[in-house]
């Protein structure tokens, strides 16, 4: 990256007009390729969210007020406020439908909650127009059926938006057999390339429909108006693709565009040093599964996991901590602000903590983590429990994991001894 970086900053003109496209065009084959996807559907944006917008911005909604988007609870938090705003800025003519789900559950509940969802929507007089759905959820983080809701879309002609901001480099893919409508992944996670880069793939089919880029810029061509021309603006950059939406997308205006270019040499250092994405993967889900269970016998409880064992086929893990949420109002004054009491219903779950003071625990605990530990660990609360998502990247073996789950095990006996939420 600071080699491209310097490059651009030493001689700029040069760089950009005829250096940074045939960069571009490297790294979109080298992605594509990985993908399994054509060349000439995939661009690149800063960022799985910006991807995400850029998408639902660029739909027209019907003007008869039917249209609904629909979306699982466990959407990203960024791309969930991105539906509302579409929703509140669209005066009415969309609508949003959510699907509600409880891990640990069966990938084929999951495609009965979307087709029972359509179904709703349609008996309700609306038209289910798009389905946004992840290749590994944010929280809990787990591996989503991607490829069966897709088919599922499909079947019910629904257009699919694949949030896959964990996704390239952690599962394997295949755009060509899915065949989403829209796919986004995010680069600079398990790929491994600098902030910030994620691809963006549209299959022809659905070119059109992506008229502008976020921001629009040089690439946007306007649609004839009647009695008027369609205005001829000058490019600063050569548009020599035959393509409308690679130049749309390729180039937005001045930024630092360098994680872009990186993609290509990221892929080939994978090959080159790691043993290529099959050798990546499977370690990862290996080690994955091997450490999760070495972090739940350091704090006493479990993985999070479904029967058939396809939640945990990526490279993330849910472990729960050892202790729960309890609603305000069911612990006694005398215990208010003392955490020792055993749930009720789990005995995994060794302490409960009053739903007030749970905010405050979470940010304690990630605090801490980082400060005294040094170290960080995405700690969240699902169904009045708290949780630790640990990711397999390459770099970790289960030494690491051993050490999560002492560290976890040390910090959880502080929240009972330091009663940090007293403070």
């Amino acid at each position: 990256m600071r080699e491209y970086q310097d490059r651009a900053e030493a001689r700029p003109d040069p760089f950009i007009l005829y250096e940074y496209f045939d960069l571009l065009e490297q790294s979109q084959s080298a992605v594509a390729m990985l993908l399994e996807a054509p060349r000439e559907t995939v661009v690149f944006v800063s960022n799985a969210s910006m991807g995400v917008n850029t998408i639902l911005r660029n739909m027209m909604w019907d003007a008869d007020l039917k249209d609904e988007i629909l979306h699982f609870d466990t959407i990203y938090g960024g791309c969930g406020n991105t539906v509302d705003y579409m929703v509140e800025s669209s005066y009415g003519r969309v609508s949003s439908r959510v699907i509600h789900l409880s891990y640990p559950c069966e990938d084929s509940e999951i495609v009965t909650a979307f087709q029972d969802a359509v179904q709703a929507s349609i008996r309700d007089g609306k038209r289910p127009r798009i389905c946004i759905f992840d290749v590994v959820t944010s929280v809990p983080g787990v591996r989503f059926p991607f490829e069966a809701v897709t088919a599922a879309c499909k079947e019910a002609g629904i257009l699919s938006l694949i949030d896959g901001a964990q996704g390239i480099g952690m599962v394997g893919l295949n755009l060509s057999r899915t065949d989403p409508d829209f796919f986004v992944s995010n680069c600079h996670k398990w790929l491994h390339v600098p902030r910030g880069c994620a691809v963006l793939y549209v299959p022809l089919r659905n070119q059109h429909l992506m008229r502008s880029p976020l921001p629009t810029s040089h690439g946007f061509i306007s649609k004839p108006r009647p009695g008027q021309p369609v205005a001829q603006r000058n490019a600063p950059v050569p548009m020599k693709s035959p393509s409308h939406f690679l130049n749309n997308f390729n180039f937005v205006g001045t930024l630092d565009n360098s994680p872009y270019l990186c993609v290509k040499d990221s892929i080939q250092w994978r090959h080159d040093v790691l043993g290529g994405e099959d050798r990546i993967l499977a370690y990862q889900r290996d080690l994955a599964r091997k450490g999760g269970r070495l972090v739940a016998e350091a704090l006493g409880t479990w993985v999070l996991d479904n029967e058939a064992g396809t939640l945990t086929e990526c490279a993330m893990v849910n472990i729960p901590l050892p202790f729960g949420i309890v609603p305000d109002g069911t612990v006694s004054d005398e215990d208010r602000n003392r955490v020792g009491s055993r749930g009720e219903n789990d005995e995994q779950v060794h302490y409960v903590i009053p739903r007030e003071h749970a905010t405050k625990v979470t940010a304690w605990i990630k605090q801490t983590l980082m400060d005294e530990y040094n170290t960080f660990i995405m700690i969240y609360t699902y169904h009045d429990r708290w949780f630790a998502r640990i990711s397999a990247q390459v770099y970790l073996d289960e030494d690491d994991f051993r050490w999560a789950g002492m560290t976890l095990r040390a910090v959880s006996e502080r929240v009972v001894s330091e009663r940090p939420m007293c403070s």
